[in-house]
């Protein structure tokens, strides 16, 4: 039964809880914001007025960091590597995840925690290895060795969050389309993956953000400045004797520019899919 007057102590509480929300708010959205700011100032108004609201009009950091520099072949090497690493994360997760949860084989257990152990040992202590393998490949300065590190640091999580979930859906849907005459893939393709978008959705939103903001591995593996991504290129614009900051916010405020927008579009299906199974 609906209650329409909430006690004292409840209105207490739920303002209490909104109260620290909003203070959680300001101070996550709070360095976003200076970074936005600085994005349409000089650089010896950033100094003089950090917290002051900018002039909006002014937006010659962003013009300059276009034309002055080589940011748009960064994005558009971060965006290729981003996308097939993504591409790739997903789509052989999906198929190995598949695999251990709908099918009962002597090594799915095996199989799968080999992946798990994939997500306690950081691939960062396997660089010197790594570095030797790309060498033998003939793969250093090129965007390829980026993608294929990318792919095999994802595949662990992805196969993680993809198993638990196709788990969780009925073998009565695989028999009736069995039953059907429908093949294998047919019935993983057009049966169980339209039933996966909540869990692929959060795979690669947790793949996408750490693979679009990672400096370490370009930085090991890409020499040459026209395969450089966005967070490797952006340190261009910090001199060793004088850093032009206005056009390093700028640079900084359109680099968190796509994947924000991803996460926005996509949030109704990440929430859905963190929520999945809460309530039966």
């Amino acid at each position: 039964m609906t209650r329409w007057f909430a006690r004292p102590g409840d209105l207490a509480s739920a303002g209490m809880v909104q109260l620290v929300l909003i203070l959680n708010s300001a101070l996550m959205l709070y360095p976003i914001v200076i970074m936005v700011f600085a994005a349409f100032k000089p650089t010896a108004e950033i100094f003089a007025r950090p917290f002051a609201p900018p002039d909006f009009s002014h937006v010659d950091n962003f013009v300059r960091i276009v034309e002055e520099a080589n940011f748009l072949r960064y994005l558009g090497n971060s965006i290729l590597v981003t996308g097939v690493s993504v591409a790739l994360i997903l789509v052989l997760g999906t198929m190995a995840a598949y695999a251990i949860a709908r099918y009962r084989f002597a090594l799915a257990t095996p199989i799968f925690l080999i992946f798990l152990a994939g997500l306690m040992l950081p691939l960062k202590l396997a660089i010197i290895p790594l570095f030797v393998q790309m060498n033998g490949l003939g793969l250093i300065d090129s965007r390829l060795s980026l993608i294929l590190i990318y792919a095999a640091m994802g595949l662990p999580s992805t196969v993680f969050i993809m198993t638990g979930f196709l788990r969780t859906l009925p073998g009565e849907l695989e028999d009736a389309a069995r039953i059907d005459g429908a093949s294998e893939p047919r019935i993983m393709w057009s049966i169980m993956l339209p039933l996966c978008k909540p869990p692929l959705v959060i795979a690669g939103i947790h793949n996408a953000v750490p693979v679009w903001n990672d400096f370490f591995f370009p930085l090991i593996f890409i020499q040459s400045d026209a395969r450089k991504t966005l967070p490797q290129g952006l340190t261009t614009f910090i001199g060793e004797y004088a850093t032009d900051w206005g056009m390093l916010f700028a640079g900084l405020t359109i680099a968190a520019l796509p994947i924000t927008l991803v996460y926005i579009v996509l949030s109704r299906q990440f929430i859905a899919g963190m929520t999945q199974g809460a309530v039966k």
